[in-house]
């Protein structure tokens, strides 16, 4: 697996959170989304931490931060961790970089707990209703069973459901950083732990209050997203006061690795 060091922790609510701080500048927070961990951005921090101090973190139950059994993971305690991340590294206007969860986590601690962005860069972000693939929605019917496939069969279920967010063709070794963390025991229960704990009413909660968004707003979008579809987007920024909006040709939902200098441009032109 290719080295991510994550080498600072933070304690929320008795649980282990995964951190690292790198660069030189004003600061940026990149939030990741699901099935995946901060190393989505590994194309990507290197090129803004040379203009940006950045920050970027695993949620609660992904990747290098702590998994266990009987764990709140969902959309409903993930805006808190934010919030209370942004307080221990004495954040209080930093740009924000989100994709997938992460921008529903992200516009969840702008509008519930308060948390104010000198600016927000949204990458598919899950934010509007209906969400959730058919995938998803089965497991959240069947969760239990899920849980307890064979090792090697659970293994191929998480391949194929990753590749699904990547339009290119991605090799098993780049692929196996993306799985790895779901593999074992513990891996495996966290999955679907996350999965089960899916629920739309986490953006319900925040639809109507997209209007209200108090920081300039931009919005990417891959063309070829086959989980959430490219005029979800465009319907999303319609709803947010003076939001730019991007299509990205040739990436799926997971951009990081379809077109990852379309975010690094974006991002500079943006944040200056």
């Amino acid at each position: 697996m290719t080295d991510w060091p994550l080498p600072e922790t933070y304690t929320f609510r008795d649980q282990t959170v995964r951190f690292n701080v790198t660069g030189t500048g004003p600061p940026l927070v990149l939030v990741h989304g699901t099935p995946f961990s901060s190393y989505v951005w590994h194309r990507i921090a290197p090129h803004l931490a040379q203009i940006r101090t950045v920050h970027y973190y695993d949620l609660l139950g992904y990747g290098q931060s702590e998994m266990r059994d009987g764990q709140d993971v969902s959309l409903g305690v993930q805006n808190a961790l934010l919030a209370a991340l942004l307080a221990h590294w004495q954040l209080k206007n930093p740009d924000v970089i989100a994709h997938d969860f992460g921008g529903a986590t992200s516009l969840r601690a702008h509008l519930i707990d308060g948390c104010d962005y000198r600016s927000l860069t949204l990458i598919d972000p899950v934010a509007l209703a209906p969400w959730g693939s058919p995938f998803v929605q089965h497991v959240r019917r069947h969760g239990d069973a899920f849980a307890g496939l064979p090792p090697y069969i659970h293994e191929a279920v998480v391949n194929a459901y990753v590749r699904g967010a990547i339009a290119r063709d991605i090799t098993d070794e780049e692929l196996a950083p993306y799985v790895t963390p779901w593999l074992g025991a513990t891996g495996q229960a966290a999955f679907y732990r996350q999965i089960a704990q899916m629920d739309q009413r986490y953006t319900d909660e925040v639809e109507s209050h997209y209007p209200q968004m108090r920081c300039p707003t931009q919005i990417l979008w891959g063309e070829e997203d086959q989980w959430i579809p490219l005029e979800r987007g465009r319907r999303l920024a319609a709803l947010i006061p003076h939001a730019r909006f991007q299509a990205v040709p040739r990436a799926g939902h997971l951009m990081q690795e379809d077109a990852p200098e379309a975010i690094v441009a974006a991002a500079l032109r943006w944040l200056d």
